[in-house]
């Protein structure tokens, strides 16, 4: 993706459509592609994208052979519309949506109105009874089949208004606001950041980000010292938001130990911000299942098959499996070549011999993609192992430049554990919906020593409007943004050390989530 403020919208990329304050993710992608192979960016983003074809194409590995596919278009508050024309402009342009659901710039129209305003003094002389409209339901559907844009409906609807001139100016400006947000249907497409995709999530689902609001996330940004050329360790549960904040934080250079519960880790909103490779060369994962035989030396992974050695073995099983298949497909050649000499046309000797070509040729193709597929399922495998040994490898050095917790787990034994991979003077940040398990962390931290400037704080977020003579806080604002516990550690003494990881392994998940955890493969 194109960095500065002249970056343009190139097919592949992750963008957000914003309409006031209302957010979407997608990905820009054009009407339909037909052909071979797909795109680049379209092989990426199958498992991932919001569009009809995704997944049966991914589940048939349909990717290598000749399609057509048409992809769904998309439904952002109550309008339907496809990107194509989208590509090649800058970011931030605004579009209208036409008919066809073909989108085009939005041109700024200056309003060149000489004559003042008649409006009222005040509306206490103005009844809603629904009667002051002169355009009708079918009137407004007709304008609309006629093609005729929203900012000519909302001007008919204001001269055919009855009441509208007796209105104060105040409330002129708010029905014209709320018109044109009924029926032009303008949408801006805009680069994704941390602030954009926090804002999004948790207007739209708060519960998959822990309610985690983002002046609350730029604290933890900051109180993490998040900034080039670091190595941090993060452990959350917020779908990837927190990694992808700290990844935009860092730009790609240092390295970043992500550390998971479960299968694997959660990066769907990671996806979103649309950063290029390089970026994730030098993220790491780690599962948290595995934390505590790293900390006692235990730590081993399943030894893979050595590359050369093990693909001979698979590659000689196949040629024999295939060499067998193919005396079996010889034999029945010669079955029907000994029966020749009954009485059988030409063009049906002709027919059968086409026929068995095609099988032949058929069931050497699914050979061959069943040994991609071993292939590909081995490699996987392999580079899984390898990330992971590269990630134990990194913890054990244990001087980690900072931590950052943001989890549904009970804050505690996470951060207890964690500590033993960060170096001394180092910050880390742990967040929580709730403060009382925060204050039990705070509690521990200050027995078991090894750290300082502790500080347990909430944040509180208000809005303004800000307008000409009626600037005020906005009626509805959030209620909370979390509590944070920060502090930096110190070196500590080897006795207390010895004490906090018997208690960081006492006060551990139950053991039947425990036992789930390290049953899962990783």
């Amino acid at each position: 993706m194109e960095e500065g403020p002249s970056a343009r919208i190139r097919e592949g990329d992750c963008a957000v459509l914003k309409r006031d304050e209302v957010f979407k993710a997608v990905s820009v992608l054009r009407r339909s592609w037909h052909g071979k192979k797909a795109p680049a960016a379209q092989q990426g983003m199958l498992k991932s994208l919001d569009t009809a074809w995704a997944l049966p194409l991914a589940a048939h590995n349909l990717v290598d052979r000749c399609v057509e596919v048409s992809v769904r278009k998309i439904i952002f508050e109550k309008q339907w519309f496809y990107l194509d024309n989208a590509i090649g402009h800058i970011y931030g342009t605004t579009f209208e949506v036409t008919n066809g659901g073909n989108l085009q710039p939005k041109q700024e129209v200056e309003e060149t109105s000489t004559e003042t305003k008649e409006a009222g003094t005040d509306n206490r002389n103005i009844v809603d009874d629904g009667k002051s409209q002169k355009l009708t339901h079918d009137d407004i559907k007709a304008l609309k089949d006629k093609g005729i844009k929203g900012q000519e409906i909302v001007q008919q609807l204001i001269e055919n208004s009855t009441t509208f001139r007796d209105k104060t100016e105040f409330a002129q400006d708010k029905y014209i606001k709320k018109k044109k947000k009924k029926y032009e249907a303008v949408i801006t497409i805009v680069k994704p950041s941390t602030r954009i995709l926090s804002t999004m999530y948790y207007a739209r689902e708060p519960g998959k980000i822990n309610h985690l609001r983002y002046d609350t996330l730029a604290q933890m940004l900051t109180l993490g010292n998040i900034h080039a050329g670091n190595k941090m360790i993060v452990m959350e549960t917020c779908a990837g938001l927190v990694l992808g904040a700290v990844m935009e934080r860092m730009g790609g250079y240092g390295s970043i130990i992500q550390m998971y519960p479960g299968g694997g880790p959660v990066r769907a909103a990671t996806s979103c911000f649309g950063f290029p490779k390089p970026f994730f060369d030098n993220l790491h994962e780690f599962p948290l299942s595995k934390v505590q035989s790293l900390l006692s030396g235990t730590f081993t992974t399943e030894i893979l098959p050595a590359d050369p050695e093990e693909n001979a073995l698979v590659e000689e099983e196949s040629n024999g499996l295939s060499e067998e298949k193919q005396t079996s497909l010889q034999e029945t050649e010669e079955e029907p070549a000994t029966e020749a000499p009954m009485e059988i046309n030409p063009t049906e000797e002709q027919d059968m011999m086409d026929i068995n070509a095609e099988d032949v040729e058929f069931k050497g193709n699914k050979e061959k993609e069943n040994k991609e597929n071993v292939r590909e399922k081995q490699m996987k495998q392999w580079e899984r192992r390898k990330k992971l040994k590269e990630a134990a490898a990194l913890l054990r050095e244990k001087n980690a430049d900072g931590l950052i917790v943001a989890s549904k787990f009970h804050p505690t034994p996470l951060l207890l554990s964690l500590l033993e991979f960060v170096a001394p003077s180092r910050p880390f940040v742990v967040y929580c919906q709730y403060k009382e398990p925060l204050l039990e962390c705070y509690t521990k931290l200050r027995e078991r020593g090894g750290v300082i400037n502790l500080k347990l704080s909430e944040t509180w977020l208000r809005n303004y409007q800000v307008l000409p003579d009626r600037s005020h806080p906005k009626l509805t604002m959030s209620g909370g943004g979390g509590y944070l516990l920060s502090g930096i550690t110190v070196i500590l003494e080897k006795g207390k050390s010895d004490s906090s990881s018997s208690e960081a392994l006492k006060m551990e998940e139950p053991s039947s989530k425990r036992c789930k955890l390290q049953d899962l493969p990783c």
